[in-house]
């Protein structure tokens, strides 16, 4: 099996008008190819999404109506940025966001995409299995690897970090095979990374927030490791139960 140092990978990052990536429409993306040794290539660009930017999504990635006023829309942009990526490992932090936002812009410009055939390797989902970083976000993990900051949440600046990132956290495999393997089974969470219980490990949260979490649609690792904690807490009464005769009494 060839090396991880052999392979060539593309690290992307897709600032949006919103999280719905169907719906939603791109507003800045960036592109860098790289190996484990190098940079070799990259892409860059605002976007004219052609709609309004919401409040909200300003507020996150402080790109104003005015910034993308005049620049290329989706469709100048689209094929360049496609070459670039080719059948190469997509590397990117949550994502699944960037390419079906991607996919969804193509498929509205008739351009051929096939970048969902590309093997992945999401960064959120190999910092929750690294399991050491006081958070996943990519900003925590940034100041828990000590890599130097390259300013505002933009897309390049992202796509930089996440690179630095990946670097790290794939410093124990030895082939692509062996990460493949790994993110191919649901990954146990330690602490809930949302909603009102955010950072409290998953033994302390109250059993009807878990219940109620464990029937939303929230991604596989995380259904998987509130499901796993009832189970666990199922598991430990029945054995109370049988350890204490009087318990019906």
């Amino acid at each position: 099996m060839p090396l991880l140092k052999t392979h060539t990978f593309v690290c992307i990052d897709c600032e949006g008008t919103g999280l719905d990536p169907k719906n939603d429409r791109i507003i800045e993306v960036a592109a860098v190819k790289f190996t484990l040794s190098e940079n070799l290539d990259q892409f860059e660009s605002l976007v004219d999404p052609c709609i309004e930017i919401p409040q909200a999504s300003i507020a996150i990635h402080n790109i104003t109506q005015e910034m993308v006023q005049g620049k290329p829309t989706i469709d100048q942009i689209l094929t360049p940025l496609l070459e670039l990526i080719g059948p190469h490992p997509i590397i990117g932090h949550s994502i699944d966001y960037d390419i079906e936002i991607l996919a969804h812009h193509a498929a509205r410009c008739n351009i051929p995409c096939t970048i969902r055939d590309n093997p992945k390797f999401d960064t959120l989902r190999l910092a929750r299995l690294y399991g050491e970083s006081p958070s996943n976000s990519l900003q925590t993990l940034r100041k828990h690897f000590n890599i130097a900051e390259e300013g505002a949440h933009r897309a390049m600046s992202d796509v930089v970090v996440n690179i630095e990132v990946f670097k790290k956290l794939s410093q124990n495999f030895r082939t692509l095979e062996q990460i493949t393997e790994v993110l191919s089974r649901p990954i146990q969470m330690k602490n809930m990374p949302l909603g009102k219980h955010k950072g409290r490990p998953m033994k302390e949260i109250p059993i009807e927030y878990l219940r109620w979490a464990a029937n939303q649609d929230f991604d596989n690792d995380l259904l998987y490791s509130l499901r796993s904690e009832l189970n666990r807490r199922k598991k430990g009464n029945s054995f109370i139960q049988s350890a204490n005769p009087f318990m019906n009494l």
